[in-house]
């Protein structure tokens, strides 16, 4: 029989140390960690399927968050229903553009990071302090990213002190800059906001805050070959996420698909969108 002492965690787990899961990680198993992981040398970035464009924008009670669903590698469509937007916790929600494969690992991670700091501490992380940590995870992804294998994901969520929706984006090198009313990354982000210019109003409602980000990823894919838009026959459209002060909590699909056709049937009478006042 296995003596009492052997079947038991190590003292290592048993001890009090760091609220970062992902600096306990790097001492107890380096290898686990997305970064520490070796590649071939030269770039890598089109052997691996790459997210792509993600939309936020804040409204009156907290802030939106929006994803495409497709996935490619290099010209081909590597994938065409890819969830892109995460929960990072009961208020916060992450969404991952570049690298599909590392950017999901850095989600699961980030997330546990965020229970791990909860259960030790005993209370949750700031917006702030959460925005720092998902920084620090991508700092220590700056080698892979050198390599072609780039995650840069958007961070947004409610402040409880603050009462306000917040916008986080960051770059290869874990600079982390905060935005106002709206923001995209992936490849489509410059269609994205433009389009966000012209539709985001202050006083926007939740659902008001959905269509304009369902109207910008759609104007993405307009543009964008490597964003996919609304798919009808196989009625595949974006991800999105809602957080308040009640919390966060994915919209049902039915309730997008329905934001989406009334879009799509408006679209029909003028394909370049909603036009925006000029005063």
């Amino acid at each position: 029989m296995t003596p009492m002492s052997e079947s038991r965690l190590p003292t290592s787990f048993m001890t009090p140390g760091t609220s970062s899961f992902a600096d306990f990680l790097g001492v107890q198993a380096p290898d686990l960690l997305p970064s520490r992981r070796a590649v071939p040398s030269g770039d890598a970035g089109d052997l691996a399927p790459h997210g792509t464009t993600i939309v936020a924008a804040t409204f009156a009670g907290g802030v939106v968050m929006a994803g495409d669903r497709r996935a490619t590698m290099g010209n081909i469509i590597a994938q065409r229903d890819i969830q892109k937007v995460f929960p990072a916790d009961e208020f916060s929600v992450v969404g991952i553009a570049g690298t599909a494969g590392l950017a999901v690992e850095m989600v699961r991670l980030f997330q546990t990071e965020l229970e791990h700091y909860e259960k030790i501490e005993g209370t949750t992380l700031s917006m702030d302090g959460k925005a720092n940590r998902l920084a620090a995870l991508i700092r220590a992804n700056l080698g892979l990213a050198m390599q072609g294998l780039a995650v840069v994901p958007l961070f947004a969520g409610y402040d409880l002190v603050a009462e306000q929706g917040r916008i986080f984006s960051y770059d290869v090198t874990g600079g982390r800059y905060e935005e106002t009313a709206f923001h995209s990354v992936g490849s489509g982000s410059l269609f994205a906001r433009g389009s966000l210019k012209k539709l985001y109003r202050e006083d926007l409602d939740a659902e008001g805050a959905v269509t304009a980000v369902i109207q910008a990823l759609y104007d993405a894919a307009d543009d964008d070959s490597a964003t996919g838009g609304p798919d009808i026959t196989r009625r595949i459209f974006p991800v999105v996420h809602v957080i308040t002060a009640e919390g966060g909590a994915r919209m049902p699909d039915e309730e997008v698909s329905a934001i989406a056709d009334r879009m799509l049937a408006s679209r029909m009478q003028r394909p370049d969108g909603p036009a925006a006042p000029l005063t």
